[in-house]
């Protein structure tokens, strides 16, 4: 049962999307922090499940597997929403989303000839800074003022750029990985 607790948060992660997106389409201010408080439970599983199927060696095929889908439907659901709401710039949205699909396409091409390309430390940064983009967006209008500086709304535009720029940089690096593999695999 302890070593089913990875996948179980990595699940909840995925699961978590749904009503967030239902929350933000909502549009009460109240419902938006709510969304915000259920987002950082599930950004905070994208730690745990991690951590804890190295420490009670639970680490699985299915847990790899799935862990990045798990970003990737929080990202890129709750990107478009965003989106929807006129929160999100849709240029950098449209990366992000673009290269997540372009990324995933290629890993289970690459499968198929069981090549794996391994996560890249640029990776790990690029979804931390969509998941700290999306923290800061989510409230929308009804998020904290900076005065003259702005808003969490508008840092969270600003950092979806960057997002944006972390992402398409990546996507290349891997895309390169990914062209360099199937030159060298056996057809």
């Amino acid at each position: 049962m302890r070593k089913a607790l990875p996948n179980a948060l990595t699940i909840f992660r995925i699961a978590a999307a749904v009503p967030i997106v239902a929350l933000l389409l909502i549009g009460d201010p109240a419902a938006r922090w709510i969304a915000l408080a259920l987002y950082v439970a599930a950004c905070l599983t994208d730690v745990l499940d991690g951590w804890l199927a190295r420490r009670l060696d639970a680490a699985s095929p299915f847990g790899r597997m799935l862990d990045p889908i798990a970003d990737k439907v929080l990202i890129g659901s709750l990107t478009v929403a965003l989106c929807a709401t006129g929160d999100a710039p849709a240029i950098p949205a449209a990366a992000i989303v673009f290269r997540e699909l372009l990324v995933s396409g290629m890993r289970e091409h690459l499968a198929s000839r069981a090549v794996v390309l391994r996560v890249t430390t640029l990776a790990r940064w690029k979804t931390t800074v969509q998941m700290l983009a999306v923290g800061f967006l989510l409230p929308g209008a009804a998020g904290i003022p900076f005065g003259e500086a702005g808003s969490t709304l508008d840092a969270g535009q600003g950092l979806l750029w960057v997002a944006a720029a972390l992402t398409a940089v990546s996507g290349w690096s891997y895309l390169k990985a990914g062209v360099r593999e199937l030159r060298e695999a056996p057809s």
